[in-house]
């Protein structure tokens, strides 16, 4: 063997992709499993244990971005905290006062996400609760871009849906009802139910040409909604809110 050989040989060694006989090389983690390990005096959490804390009834998913932020588009499950008062855009942080008085139990696990790595709303919303004498704070520093890109939904809140519909022109509105027989008809809405939703990405339905579009889904409930938001969501589209409550709530969007 030659030294070029050799130093190969080393360096396939040093990082584990050689293996000897009869064993299986190590398998890479899951993307779900990854974090940022950013050096913060909260802790990070993963994906997967996101999606684990929004199953536990113990635990309290907090969102610490404003409000305005939080109608848009948030984690379903996620509180809304409101912001400390008089301070600039740039250093907005939630209040860590609000949630000693809603949940006054310091060993309550609190986990915290805002807009992603470059994000720094979590970092001092988590300073402020540890201040506070939280004792299980962690963040979800991923944030809200990751989630829709590993495949998570968001919800968007009535005011917003409207606002932003008027807005921009691009969003496409999904009535996710079954049936015809009776139906409010929404403007501009692309009926897709969830047995349609497989082929609306041949017949026109679904935005092809970009799958970063907005896509808000409606329906006769949240539950509805949801099913058909995750299932565009796994066709490729990363773009996608349902909203939680029903179509009967959104006159403005009747077809008169």
């Amino acid at each position: 063997m030659n030294r070029t050989h050799l130093n190969l040989l080393i360096i396939a060694l040093g990082v584990g992709i050689v293996a000897g006989p009869g064993v299986t090389a190590a398998e890479p983690p899951s993307v779900f499993d990854g974090t940022l390990r950013d050096k913060d005096a909260i802790p990070e959490v993963s994906t997967a244990d996101l999606q684990a804390a929004l199953k536990d009834d113990t635990a309290v998913v907090l969102d610490a971005r404003p409000a305005a932020e939080y109608a848009v588009s948030h984690i379903p499950g996620a509180r809304s905290v409101p912001g400390k008062p008089g301070l600039p855009a740039a250093q907005y942080t939630a209040d860590a006062g609000e949630i000693v008085r809603t949940i006054p139990d310091r060993a309550r696990p609190l986990v915290l996400y805002c807009n992603g790595p470059f994000c720094g709303r979590s970092k001092r919303f988590g300073a402020e609760l540890q201040k506070a004498g939280y004792k299980n704070v962690r963040r979800y520093q991923l944030g809200i871009p990751t989630w829709r890109a590993l495949g998570g939904v968001t919800q968007v809140e009535k005011d917003a849906l409207l606002s932003l519909l008027k807005a921009d022109a691009t969003a496409v509105l999904i009535d996710a009802r079954e049936g015809d027989t009776g139906k409010t008809r929404l403007i501009n809405a692309r009926s897709i139910p969830l047995r349609d939703a497989s082929k609306a990405k041949d017949d026109g339905r679904l935005p092809m040409t970009d799958h970063n579009t907005r896509i808000f889904v409606v329906g006769d409930g949240g539950p509805q909604a949801r099913l058909v938001a995750e299932a565009i969501t796994r066709d490729a589209f990363h773009n996608v809110s349902f909203f939680d409550g029903r179509v009967d709530d959104l006159t403005a969007l009747v077809r008169r």
